[in-house]
């Protein structure tokens, strides 16, 4: 069988962006078992639940739902494990640095795989206010709505 090349998302947290100032990322590679990559190719995921956390100099990914494999028999995996998350140990101990002094969280954005093994990306991020969403919301409704009433204007439509 071929190589795979390139980068398939298998899910994303689309939330995140909206629930968080995003101040750092990394790529992380996964630990898993057979099942949940057989899973994971299957395109099935959720990361709404999910965030990160260093401890003794290993960065572990929790509450991420991986559900069962459907062929997969009494070697199937929990759904909602523990799953090691694999960076070098410069990112760890910055990382584990940054979340400890500035009060960041990990949290999980994507994951995908590249170049046929599994990947997730995480960003140190810091919680947004209600009011910096609303903020957020008002922006890019003021933004789309320039862009409107420029293409009509292009276009000779007032």
């Amino acid at each position: 069988m071929a190589k795979e090349v390139g980068r398939k998302v298998v899910a994303q947290n689309k939330k995140a962006r909206h629930d968080y100032h995003i101040e750092d990322t990394f790529e992380a590679g996964l630990v898993l078992t057979g099942t949940e990559v057989k899973s994971l190719r299957a395109g099935r995921a959720s990361l709404v639940d999910g965030f990160g956390e260093v401890e003794r100099g290993e960065a572990w990914l929790l509450h991420v739902h991986i559900p069962e494999y459907t062929q997969g028999t009494w070697t199937n995996h929990e759904t909602r494990r523990r799953r090691k998350m694999l960076l070098h140990r410069t990112e760890i101990e910055r990382i584990e640095r940054r979340t400890t002094e500035k009060g960041l969280t990990i949290v999980p954005l994507s994951l995908y795989f590249k170049d046929g093994r599994a990947k997730v990306e995480i960003a140190l991020a810091r919680g947004k206010k209600t009011y910096d969403k609303r903020h957020a919301i008002a922006e890019r409704t003021a933004t789309r709505e320039a862009e409107r009433d420029l293409g009509r204007r292009l276009k000779g439509i007032h």
